[in-house]
């Protein structure tokens, strides 16, 4: 099984929530015109934590703002109907998705 990475912080629009399969952090994947740059600083550092499913889906419930990078990432918040299939992008064979709520 994929280990998840899941990163929180608070802004002025509220919970920006950042999630990654671990073997993407650090990577770039580039399609065309498309760059996913996959950052130490923006899904990783000391603030991330290793998550499943459960704790990633609760998260994201509860978050404004959503990057998510990964198969294992994007079809968890498929599966719970957080992420709609038809909207999630793929760059260079990687799932990536966008979340913000109005």
């Amino acid at each position: 099984m994929t280990v998840m990475l899941l990163r929180e912080r608070q802004t002025s629009d509220g919970l920006l929530v950042s999630v990654c399969d671990a073997e993407c952090l650090g990577e770039t994947y580039t399609e065309g015109e498309i760059e996913l740059d996959v950052t130490e600083a923006f899904y990783g550092g000391d603030q991330a934590r290793e998550a499943d499913a459960e704790t990633v889906v609760d998260s994201l419930t509860r978050a404004s703002v959503a990057n998510l990078v990964g198969e294992r990432a994007v079809s968890v918040a498929i599966d719970a109907g957080i992420v709609d299939e038809e909207r999630v992008l793929s760059v260079d064979g990687t799932l990536h998705a966008q979340l913000l709520w109005m």
